[in-house]
């Protein structure tokens, strides 16, 4: 069984949130960045606080490297022990990394992701030096069933600059560079194809399509690459809707929706009596998982109304 099929079965029986595990210390409440140690420690307790209150109604987790690696070392141990924690109690853990090199620099970074201190069961890639910075990844899909999310068509405003351009080729519809991406990776994981349906290799899809030609051009993606399973970032504080994400799913199932801020943030935004200078990681963890049930619950009935 690889990867992709538990987290499969995940988003089928808890929903499709993917609690993005982006802790900037300015996330944190005050109080317990104030008797922390430091930065890196405060952020361990706070990640600690929100998985315990989010396992039950989150699908897997992502971890974005950078804001441990600006920690310094202190700040890669709390990483690790970070993905550490997801794992031990039983979760999927995304350790967003967007790697993109070749050859045995991409076998060590391999290495380094999907073992040993730093091991999850799925990473970020990013596909632009070629298919062989893809390949080197597959090896552990073979022996440990992991599995990748490759940028193809991201969330981001500078989008359209690459992912966007026009092939020259003779075709009925624009055939853009992200197709390109899709087509290559949808060909490559055939041959690692789990008992989901859906490849242990999914895409990067970006949440978004508000307008009619974006909705038209959501459908055509998830119905064109059926094979992979998405990963759906910008839900929530980059603008995304559940209706957006919902497009980007089929049957019901075949994406997970990642929130950030939107979740670690939320205790800024929630009521209860408490100054906000005075919130503790118990209040922002209840309110973190307030947020991911709100979006669960918004994304299944938009799934549901839209007959996804």
């Amino acid at each position: 069984m690889f990867n992709i099929d538990v987290l499969f079965e995940a988003v089928r029986d808890r929903g499709h949130v993917c609690v993005g595990l982006d802790t900037a210390p300015g996330y944190i409440p005050p109080s317990e960045r104030k008797k922390a140690s430091s930065d890196a420690v405060a952020a361990l307790a706070f990640n600690r606080a929100l998985i315990d209150a989010t396992l039950d109604t989150a699908a897997c987790y992502k971890v974005q490297i950078a804001y441990y690696e600006a920690l310094g070392l202190a700040g890669l141990e709390t990483y690790a022990k970070t993905l550490g924690y997801i794992r031990d109690r039983g979760a999927l853990v995304i350790a967003d990394i967007k790697r993109g090199d070749i050859a045995d620099t991409a076998l060590q970074y391999a290495k380094a992701h999907f073992e040993g201190d730093f091991e999850a069961d799925f990473v970020t890639l990013s596909p632009y030096m070629g298919m062989d910075s893809i390949e080197p990844w597959l090896s552990y899909a073979e022996k440990k069933g992991k599995g990748a999310f490759v940028l193809m068509r991201t969330s981001n405003k500078g989008m359209k600059d690459f992912e966007y351009l026009e092939l020259k080729e003779e075709a009925a519809a624009p055939r853009r560079l992200y197709d390109a991406v899709g087509e290559k990776l949808s060909a490559l994981v055939e041959k690692y194809s789990g008992d989901s349906g859906y490849g242990a290799f999914g895409a990067v899809i970006g949440a978004e399509a508000k307008t009619e030609a974006e909705c038209a051009e959501a459908a055509a993606i998830r119905e064109r690459y059926r094979n992979l399973f998405f990963l759906i970032p910008g839900y929530g504080a980059q603008g995304g809707a559940a209706r957006d994400a919902a497009l980007f799913l089929r049957e019901g199932n075949g994406g997970v929706v990642n929130a950030s801020r939107s979740i670690l943030k939320a205790w800024t935004r929630a009521a209860g009596g408490i100054p906000p200078e005075n919130a503790g990681n118990a209040f922002a963890a209840q309110a973190a998982r307030a947020a991911a049930v709100e979006m669960r619950d918004a994304i299944r009935a938009a799934a549901g109304s839209s007959g996804v």
